[in-house]
């Protein structure tokens, strides 16, 4: 054997037994770290939610917008034309009934009604002179008839011309309050000019609509709650009419209900976000209505019984955008599931992962 050969040897003999010494040690670390680790075993159950059955009271609501409305309101118009002698109230000021607001020129109505005074006079005494002479047969029925007639036709223009005069003035026609004036004095008006507005609103009243649905569950005296847009404080009324049918363009119902408003806060006009209270529930059971399954006639859903789902038939009353009355098929305690609904089976094994 050669010099070299015996070099080379002599250099990969320790080497060698350095490796093998390496992966021996390193052999026996892995197995002992094996032994040393848990075991975990996978849990293949189906994680889902549920819901705690538990009674409460319910009150079953409907919410809608509406508009607020006058008790009264009217545009004070004249009803003749003319130039305006005398205004007599102020803008905004509260009336009462029978207070003068306007005055249109009535200088030749009361010239005619003086006139007419003088032909009444004249009437009078010739009915007088005629009945005396008819009762001494000097004069013949049909004559003092014509007398008679005369003095009829001469009062009856009378009450024209007073009647005319009376429409010179505009009068309040309830109490209420002023608004702006929109004519001066002297100025010429007619019919179509608007003088200014009067409106009582103390009641005030809301007008709202609700789904058909809900038509057979309102009736007059029905409490409502309601809020003007933009404040946060509540105010209670009373629903005190109903449209006797159904638009057909919207199918809603039309209702009008009233409110007291001694303030004056809530104006005409306004907008009004309403909660209307159908009826009061005392310990009901209500679920989410994610766990419904609808089926051919009938609901179900399934409920968590130890570790197993069960299937259960159930009878519904009231619904809401949430959740679901429960008449039927449910006790409270129960455990209603309300995820992973399409996957779960009759029997199937489950675990919850979130209860609330």
């Amino acid at each position: 054997m050669s010099i070299t050969l015996k070099r080379i040897l002599l250099a990969i003999i320790p080497l060698t037994l350095a490796v093998a010494a390496f992966i021996f040690l390193f052999g026996n670390t892995q197995a002992g770290n094996t032994t040393q680790q848990p075991v975990i075993e996978r849990d293949n159950r189906l994680a889902v939610r549920v819901h705690n059955v538990e009674s409460e009271r319910f009150v079953n609501k409907i919410f809608a917008t509406g508009t607020t409305v006058a008790n009264e309101m009217v545009e004070l118009r004249s009803e003749i034309s003319g130039r305006i002698t005398e205004i007599q109230f102020e803008e905004g000021r509260p009336v009462r009934k029978g207070d003068l607001l306007l005055k249109i020129n009535d200088s030749e109505l009361k010239a005619q009604l003086r006139r007419a005074e003088y032909r009444k006079n004249l009437a009078q005494i010739r009915e007088s002179r005629t009945s005396d002479l008819l009762t001494r047969n000097a004069v013949s029925q049909e004559e003092y008839d014509t007398v008679l007639n005369e003095l009829n036709v001469v009062l009856a223009d009378i009450e024209l011309i007073q009647a005319q005069i009376e429409k010179t003035e505009i009068r309040a026609p309830f109490n209420g309050i002023l608004g702006l004036k929109y004519v001066s004095e002297g100025s010429y008006i007619t019919p179509s000019n608007m003088i200014s507005t009067l409106q009582d609103i103390n009641p005030i009243k809301i007008d709202f609509s609700i789904p058909e649905r809900f038509a057979a569950e309102v009736a007059n005296g029905q409490r409502i709650v309601f809020r003007r847009q933009g404040s946060d404080r509540y105010y209670d009324g009373s629903i005190y009419a109903i449209e006797p049918r159904i638009d057909v363009a919207t199918r809603t119902l039309r209702i009008r209900a009233i409110s007291p408003n001694p303030d004056r806060r809530i104006l005409p006009g306004s907008f009004a976000e309403i909660d209307l209270e159908l009826d009061a529930i005392d310990n009901a059971i209500l679920i989410p209505s994610e766990a419904l399954i609808p089926e051919l006639g009938r609901y179900t859903l399934f409920v968590y019984d130890e570790g197993i789902a069960r299937s259960r038939q159930i009878e519904i009353g009231v619904r809401t955008d949430t959740r679901v009355q429960i008449v039927d098929g449910l006790e409270p305690g129960d455990k209603v599931i309300t995820t992973g609904i399409m996957q779960i089976r009759e029997g199937m094994p489950v675990r919850i992962s979130n209860g609330n």
